[in-house]
């Protein structure tokens, strides 16, 4: 496995107004504490995706990223009990691609901080054979809770944050060492 792995976060708000961008700066701020994974940032707001996934666009591009990528964390809101379209149109677009890789949530919203979105994509990646973490670091209230980047109350959020790249660490290099001896062909 190469070491440090690869990791891709993906943000997938793409409102004009979104806090995304803004949570995503925090989580990409504290992740050094926790690993020395190689980081590649995916806005979603910044890819052209096709609705019908006939590709085109950026989707190549996308799914070379999804690809070369060991671990993923998905940075997402709660829209009405969900997560974004975009995001979902973003997870069809590659296919095996995702499979056999650990995936993280930093997820935000209301008073649930992006639960419901969560628990609605864990379902979506077990189809696509992607292990999720057990921990998430869910962020509630978003809009009240950040002052200049950063949270006012930042304990909760951080132990989260620190129990789930924990996770994620031994499954990336657990799944990427296993990918290497014995290819994932389900």
């Amino acid at each position: 496995m190469r070491d440090p792995y690869s990791l891709a976060v993906i943000t997938a708000s793409v409102r004009p107004d979104r806090i995304g961008p803004t949570v995503t700066r925090w989580f990409l701020r504290h992740l050094p504490r926790h690993t020395d994974a190689g980081v590649d940032h995916i806005d979603l707001a910044e890819l052209d995706l096709s609705d019908d996934l006939a590709g085109g666009g950026d989707a190549e591009r996308f799914t070379k990223g999804v690809d070369k990528a060991d671990a993923f964390v998905i940075v997402t809101p709660e829209y009405n009990h969900g997560y974004p379209g975009p995001l979902k149109t973003a997870i069809d677009t590659p296919y095996e691609q995702w499979r056999a890789k650990p995936l993280g949530f930093v997820s935000y919203g209301g008073a649930s901080g992006g639960l419901r979105a969560v628990e609605q994509l864990r379902n979506v990646f077990a189809e696509l054979h992607v292990p999720t973490m057990r921990t998430s670091v869910l962020i509630p209230n978003v809009h009240d809770v950040f002052d200049d980047g950063e949270l006012r109350d930042p304990g909760p959020v951080e132990a989260a944050l620190a129990e789930m790249v924990r996770q994620l660490n031994w499954w990336a290099h657990t799944l990427a060492a296993a990918r290497t001896d014995r290819p994932y062909d389900c």
